[in-house]
């Protein structure tokens, strides 16, 4: 299984002039503020602090990258957040669709959605632009240590019902008990592979 030992913050970006062009894969990680995108990404580093976790909703303005050594994670601003300007939304909004615009800024997208609240329609908006634009990603259910096995059941299948996706493709996960993790990584781990695959198909293409 893929090993993810010194994963490091890289840089924050304002706008497209600032986002990161690598031979690496790019995985960002979606989702409306206070969704735990920082616990998560914490989660998957096996670190506490690598990602700033705030009480305060919308505090990631930013993309924020981080180098988890085979690949790159960027962390895209918190959206759906009722108390921020409609200038500042209109400022988010400009730089994911700058974002979005040029493949090679990301590669998968880990969309996370809140197990206990359906989604919201900011998260459907998310989710059929990713289906819309072919953009590959895995539904995330965060926070399933604050539901009972039951509930959080519940809360998978109207996660898949409104995503219109399969509960077999959603991946449960807690970043307080690291359930999920391993599954996430696993995923991550064919999300590389198949990056590695196409790079050597392109490559070959542009020899012949």
């Amino acid at each position: 299984m893929l090993k993810i030992t010194d994963a490091a913050y890289l840089t924050s970006a304002v706008n497209k002039s600032q986002f990161i062009h690598t031979d690496k894969p790019i995985i960002a990680v979606s989702g409306k503020s206070n969704v735990g995108k920082s616990s998560f990404i914490n989660m998957l580093a096996g670190r506490n602090k690598l990602a700033r976790v705030s009480k305060e909703p919308g505090r990631t303005r930013m993309v924020n990258y981080f180098d988890f050594g085979e690949f790159l994670l960027a962390d895209l601003p918190g959206y759906g957040f009722a108390k921020v300007s409609h200038t500042e939304k209109q400022r988010w909004a400009k730089l994911m669709q700058d974002f979005f615009a040029d493949e090679a800024n990301v590669t998968h997208v880990l969309a996370l959605c809140d197990i206990r609240h359906p989604p919201t329609q900011d998260d459907k908006d998310m989710v059929h632009f990713m289906y819309v634009n072919l953009i590959p990603f895995t539904v995330i259910a965060t926070k399933a240590d604050k539901v009972s096995r039951a509930a959080a059941a519940n809360g998978t299948r109207t996660i898949a019902n409104a995503l219109a996706c399969g509960t077999a493709d959603i991946i449960v996960t807690s970043s307080q008990t690291r359930q999920g993790k391993e599954d996430v990584i696993r995923r991550i781990e064919s999300v590389l592979e198949l990056y590695q695959e196409n790079k050597k198909e392109n490559t070959l293409q542009e020899e012949t």
